[in-house]
């Protein structure tokens, strides 16, 4: 399975540079390509200083954009974009595929003083949910927020899913690489997954803060190893993952069958 994540600043309402990077990922036999936080629509400290009605022009475009190219490129993307809807703004993650468009809520989202998503947004705080979940020619991928591969509750959620790779589209800051990728190590092992995070590049600023965003989108093997990272400039980074190496993973250290042998049954419950 070929993936692509691609790493760029935030694109505005211009889509030259989607175009020319999917093209070539296109000629890369690319089949699902990534894209970071806050690329397709500007950063969150940005949208509250812009009208509802500016926002959703620009999610429509973006929208519209991605849809032609994922059918004209016969290639799945995921790129996390922001919602409009009855004028409420909702942060999300898209899947665009050449016949369809499916899209999912963050669960979790940020509500630090300083970084607070959570009363900017309207997404709902509710019983968790699984994340999204697809397959592509028997390769089956999962796709969970950044912020969201903090929770253990997430990955219960996916034990029985038999995930081969996780999507991770992140807005990651504030010099914190190393602790981004000893969790993203830690968690591909745990679970006998890949995981794919993506990270935005370029800067905000406001008056306490710059927000320098790092890039560094890696690529972890099931047993924890760090096969692949980009720097912080722009770049598309090409990636192979194989289903027979998640199997031998999980073969190798059977975390998994430790754990059903141990799960109560209700007949064990009576």
């Amino acid at each position: 399975m070929r993936v692509a994540v691609l790493q760029l600043n935030t694109q505005g309402i211009s889509s030259t540079k989607l175009y020319n990077y999917i093209r070539i990922a296109s000629k890369k036999d690319v089949q699902v390509l990534l894209l970071g936080e806050y690329v397709l629509n500007p950063f969150f400290k940005e949208l509250e200083q812009m009208s509802v009605s500016m926002i959703k022009e620009h999610a429509l475009h973006q929208i519209k954009i991605l849809k032609e190219l994922s059918f004209t490129y016969k290639m799945t993307i995921i790129a996390p974009i922001v919602l409009v809807k009855k004028e409420k703004v909702y942060k999300s993650i898209a899947k665009f595929a050449p016949s369809s468009t499916s899209y999912y809520n963050q669960q979790i989202l940020i509500n630090y003083a300083h970084w607070n998503e959570e009363k900017f947004f309207s997404n709902k705080v509710t019983r968790l949910q699984s994340p999204m979940v697809f397959k592509i020619n028997g390769f089956k991928f999962a796709v969970m927020n950044g912020f969201e591969l903090h929770f253990d509750e997430f990955f219960a959620k996916l034990s029985s899913k038999n995930i081969d790779c996780l999507l991770v589209p992140s807005v990651s800051t504030f010099e914190s690489y190393e602790r981004w990728k000893a969790l993203i190590l830690t968690r591909a092992f745990t679970h006998n997954m890949y995981i794919l995070r993506a990270n935005r590049i370029g800067e905000y600023q406001d008056k306490e803060f710059v927000w320098k965003f790092y890039g560094d989108s890696v690529l972890a093997s099931p047993n924890a190893e760090l096969l692949n990272h980009l720097g912080n400039t722009e770049e598309l980074m090409l990636v192979d993952m194989s289903h027979s190496d998640v199997v031998r993973a999980r073969r190798t250290w059977s975390f998994k069958e430790a754990i059903s042998k141990r799960i109560q049954t209700k007949k064990d419950l009576l």
